[in-house]
């Protein structure tokens, strides 16, 4: 049985690639657990707080040698996996390792910077994917810059733009959720190692170098001042998850609604036997775009959660941190499986540049009724050029009528706009040129976003 889709045998395929699972397994959280006694006890000995030999005691043990079913149970007793683990812990060193194991240390120490350390993991592992994606979604932008296709505004059609301007919101949107993790890593991941009530009990300069070492053996960053209660990395962390999901979101939305039968203009790359229907065997479902919307509407009530833990009563607080155990796991898995699938997309849509050309003539020409009344309103004026195409506007769809002919028609026509003039109005070229000269700008921000994921990873 399984209580989420994350970890489901069934479902979680779908959802979550097999290398971000593995790192947050059972197996690869007692691992964690197991490094960070022996970072501790390995800071401890080169401080002089702890005899040599305890680490490489710890050292020596293999994570798989734990009973998993066992330390469950008793967790289920004592409330937090830590104490269990200690107990088998100990019982698997010499005797006299044994009183210096988790010396200063408390259960939250262990668990968070265990979290992190996976954190940590995962994060290494989806950098290089999201460069992909923006590597990617990049050269779409530029390949289909000169593309035309609808703008559209509130669903309807509203001007002529660029695919690759499409494809360039998205790539600029993914950006942004993604530029600030170079920065916001130091500030999240992190070691803790601050006692029962943050103030590291028995602390001492010995004490301080040792919690500064401890956090260097493991890879993370170190700070002074305790965040058991100061829960701000776990929430930048979901934030920073969230926000990256809903950019990629904003890129499935899109797809699922240019993909749809009436529109037509895209298509998820064929793979045989994906997106078919149960009922119907014409279908072609856009599953990777669904994976992400899915993603996305599933963090937000994460992300929630998570902001929730900041109300955090006193030194440790009960339940709020609890919570993010349910919560962040899933969100960076959720993220493994998007970035996964926006890859795919991104690599592999199928673009119809046919269906798009048609679509910008379904209104008949209204589609370029804005540029008509700019360049009208120099004669006729602003208003008056705006309230006469409203009316051809209309008289399009009553008769069905291309609007270059119905303003052909008016005698209020300037004489200048008769003829090759009124003709040009109806190219979609220039607003093509306009929508692609913000292409450029778009793919240099993602350089500068993938060269510094690159470095961070």
């Amino acid at each position: 049985m399984s209580f989420s889709a994350l970890d489901s045998t069934l479902s979680g395929p779908l959802f979550v690639p097999l290398s971000i699972a593995e790192i947050w397994s059972d197996q690869s959280r007692l691992a964690s657990m197991l490094k960070v006694e022996w970072a501790l006890a390995m800071a401890q000995t080169k401080n002089g707080l702890c005899p040599p030999g305890v680490a490489e005691a710890l050292a020596a043990i293999n994570p798989m040698d734990f009973d998993l079913l066992a330390l469950g149970q008793s967790t289920a007793r004592s409330g937090v996996p830590t104490i269990p683990f200690l107990a088998a812990l100990r019982k698997k060193l010499p005797p006299e390792c044994e009183p210096f194991v988790h010396k200063g240390a408390t259960t939250q120490d262990v668990m968070d910077t265990a979290l992190m350390m996976q954190v940590q993991q995962s994060m290494e592992s989806l950098l290089p994917q999201a460069v992909e994606v923006l590597a990617a979604l990049s050269a779409l932008a530029s390949r289909h810059a000169q593309t035309p296709c609808v703008g559209r505004s509130y669903g309807q059609h509203a001007m002529p733009v660029s695919f690759g301007y499409k494809v360039a919101i998205w790539l600029s949107g993914l950006c942004d959720a993604l530029a600030p993790w170079p920065a916001l890593a130091p500030a999240v991941l992190k070691a803790s190692l601050s006692g029962p009530v943050g103030t590291l009990s028995g602390r001492s300069p010995a004490h301080a170098k040792a919690a500064q070492e401890f956090a260097r053996l493991l890879g993370l960053a170190f700070d002074p001042v305790p965040w058991h209660v100061r829960r701000s990395p776990v929430v930048s962390l979901a934030a920073f998850v969230t926000q990256v999901l809903g950019a990629l979101a904003k890129m499935a939305a899109d797809i699922v609604n240019l993909s749809s039968t009436e529109v037509g203009e895209v298509s998820e790359p064929f793979i045989a036997g994906r997106g078919g229907s149960s009922a119907m065997p014409h279908k072609r479902n856009p599953v990777a775009a669904t994976v992400i919307l899915a993603a996305f509407q599933a963090a937000q009530g994460l992300n929630q959660t998570v902001q929730a833990a900041l109300v955090a009563s006193h030194e440790r607080p009960a339940g709020a941190w609890h919570g993010e155990w349910h919560a962040l796991p899933q969100l960076l898995g959720l993220l493994a499986g998007a970035l996964h699938e926006a890859k795919r997309i991104a690599e592999g849509l199928e673009v119809d540049a046919a269906r798009m050309a048609a679509n910008l003539d379904m209104t008949h020409g209204l589609i370029y009724a804005d540029a008509v009344a700019s360049a009208l309103s120099v004669d006729l004026g602003a208003s008056r050029a705006h309230h006469l195409i409203e009316q051809a506007a209309g008289t399009v769809r009553q008769t069905g009528q291309h609007l270059s002919q119905v303003v052909g028609a008016w005698p209020e026509m300037p004489v200048s706009f008769k003829g090759e003039r009124l003709k040009d109005l109806f190219d979609p070229t220039p607003a093509v040129q306009a929508a692609s000269m913000i292409i450029p700008s778009s793919r240099a921000q993602a350089m500068h976003v993938m060269a510094a994921l690159s470095r961070k990873g």
